[in-house]
């Protein structure tokens, strides 16, 4: 089942995220009650999606500092959000899942030019 989120924006605005109800081994366990449309978060969308930036940056950090850096470094993952807990980093099954693209470009000019 679908539920609505209202996140307030640090602007004054609001913005509506639709998410899926938390399944647990007991079955569904509600975000709102049944006769609530929409549910307000605990804090404003930012800052739910500041609790994901330190995440994004180790991983980006970590690949800069190898011997051989790359000249790109791209990180993707999903993320959830939750009335209670803001942004979560999502999963499949109990593993989270990054995408980690390192890239690498020849050198076209030739040394000494």
């Amino acid at each position: 089942m679908k539920r609505l989120i209202e996140f307030p924006l640090e602007d004054g605005g609001t913005i509506l995220v639709e998410v899926d109800e938390f399944e647990s081994e007991f079955g569904s366990v509600p975000v709102a009650r049944e006769d609530e449309i929409v549910v307000k978060a605990n804090q404003t969308f930012e800052h739910a999606l500041e609790t994901i930036q330190p995440v994004a940056r180790t991983v980006v950090k970590k690949f800069r500092i190898m011997p051989d850096t790359p000249d790109e470094v791209q990180v993707a993952f999903g993320v959830k959000l939750s009335a209670e807990a803001g942004a979560l980093i999502a999963s499949t099954g109990v593993e989270a899942n990054f995408t980690i693209t390192l890239k690498w470009r020849k050198d076209t000019k030739k040394k000494g030019e």
